[in-house]
């Protein structure tokens, strides 16, 4: 039980810093609720201390193997822990003030820490609970945003998340029927001697839960809704944080399973299609937060693609840690990108924006450029390694599909940028301008991002390394 304890203490840092923040902001007046960030803050700190701690250990498991703490926890931890502490910069410039800010705060860190959950679970019991409580969170943090659309987002989230999460336990039912266990270990065996529909059905559903918490494609409509009308802080939350659990759990189930070529070949239509449908969505896009909203669904296509080559290649695993590490990093300069500049919405209003705001926009251009794949950042070595290893697993087809898709997505990311680059005339620009508020910590948040999207890029062979 106490090495248990030990083992998930990163865990247990990030909730009872939740306990504790909550507490702390039930009695400090709502003027001064910008102390509980600065709280917020050190509990991510001390929870990026343990994980440290951790990676120094040897791979276990904690709680009769219900969990396991190997390097893809470790590195799921530092991710999402990173990612934690560029939220709570642009909470504290989007959200000071507001009534419930102290508890936007709590709700980041519950959220995170039921992620690190999904991500870390061996056992279809632990993988439900988890899922709630990344779950419950998100409903939350969209739905006390201020804008008028945020309601109609929150709803439309929790009815999906919920219809999800119910297809989710059942999954777990029929699979915990079949093998006689919750167990990830036992499905292996469970799921072979099973009826093939009865087992089909099992995994199909688990599935679908989790491609809710990945935002992919059947369970993704919900995603540019919510990236729209929820704040800045919340849409980077939910296009980073849950998507990278919920992958790393796909991967873990995907590797419990028979190994049959059946499964990678399901994981790998549903890369084909997430990734195909994102970006042909947000070719048609104007605003730019539907825009990324749209890309965020296709990138989880790439991640999936890489999924699906973990059983079959064994540099698989840590091109798909890469992948997540270079996605959050870039994904989150987008989105500080979006809070420096509030009042440009559509993409007619960055027109000038290069002349005005000449750093931040560089801080665009990286990101962007990024996510489509460009030299030196990180996804373009994650896309490279991805077109290699779905290659070498006998997914040729869909190979071809991620450098096709690749070069699609060069649209309305280039669409993007040469508004940007523009010289500013007419009265969109001017009025973008106008209502723009510049967000210094923002703006350093997204050239710092973008700065460590390149580093990770240049610094790719030795990351690989450790990750392998």
């Amino acid at each position: 039980m106490t090495s248990s304890v030990v083992a998930l203490l990163p865990e247990l840092v990030l909730l009872l810093g939740a306990v504790g923040c909550l507490l702390l902001g039930s009695w400090t007046p709502r003027r001064r609720q910008g102390r509980v960030r600065g709280v917020a803050a050190l509990v991510v700190l001390g929870f990026l201390a343990a994980t440290v701690r951790g990676l120094l250990a040897p791979s276990t498991t904690a709680f009769s193997d219900t969990f396991a703490v190997d390097e893809v926890t470790g590195l799921l931890r530092v991710v999402v822990g990173l990612a934690l502490l560029g939220l709570l910069v642009l909470a504290g410039d989007e959200v000071a003030g507001h009534p419930r800010e102290s508890e936007v705060y709590v709700l980041l860190l519950l959220g995170a820490d039921g992620v690190l959950i999904v991500g870390g679970s061996t056992d279809l019991a632990v993988l439900v609970v988890g899922f709630l409580l990344a779950s419950i969170p998100l409903y939350g943090l969209i739905g006390l945003s201020t804008a008028s659309t945020a309601p109609e987002a929150a709803l439309k989230t929790y009815l999906v998340g919920a219809l999800s999460g119910i297809v989710l336990m059942l999954g777990a039912a029929v699979l915990h029927g079949l093998a006689g266990s919750t167990a990830y270990a036992d499905l292996d065996a469970g799921v072979t001697a099973a009826p093939t529909a009865a087992g089909a059905a099992g995994v199909v559903l688990v599935l679908v839960g989790l491609l809710f918490k990945a935002g992919a494609v059947p369970a993704h409509f919900w995603v540019p809704d919510a990236v729209q009308g929820s704040w800045v802080t919340s849409a980077a939350f939910l296009t980073t944080v849950p998507k990278l659990g919920a992958v790393v759990a796909i991967m873990r189930l995907l590797d419990a399973l028979p190994r049959q070529d059946v499964w990678p070949a399901l994981v790998a239509v549903l890369a084909a299609v997430s990734m195909s449908v994102g970006n042909l969505a947000a070719l048609t896009q104007d605003d730019v937060r539907r825009l990324l909203g749209w890309s965020t669904i296709s990138q989880v296509g790439y991640l999936l693609a890489v999924v699906a080559a973990v059983p079959a290649v064994d540099r698989a695993r840590p091109t798909l840690l890469l992948f997540l590490a270079g996605y959050a990093v870039t994904n989150l300069a987008c989105f500080a990108v979006l809070r420096a500049e509030p009042g440009r919405v559509r993409v007619e209003q960055w027109q000038g924006a290069a002349r005005r705001r000449p750093a931040l926009t560089a801080a665009l251009g990286v990101s962007l450029l990024g996510l489509v794949g460009t030299p030196p950042t990180a996804v373009f070595v994650a896309k490279v390694l991805t077109i290699a290893v779905t290659w070498e697993a006998g997914l040729a087809w869909l190979a071809v599909l991620v450098a096709a898709n690749t070069v699609l997505s060069l649209a309305y990311y280039l669409r993007w940028l040469a508004v940007c680059l523009a010289r500013p005339e007419g009265d969109a620009a001017r009025t973008a301008d106008a209502r723009t508020r510049p967000g210094r910590a923002p703006a350093a948040l997204a050239v710092g991002c973008a700065g460590a999207a390149v580093l990770l890029g240049l610094v790719a062979g030795p990351v690989l390394a450790l990750a392998g």
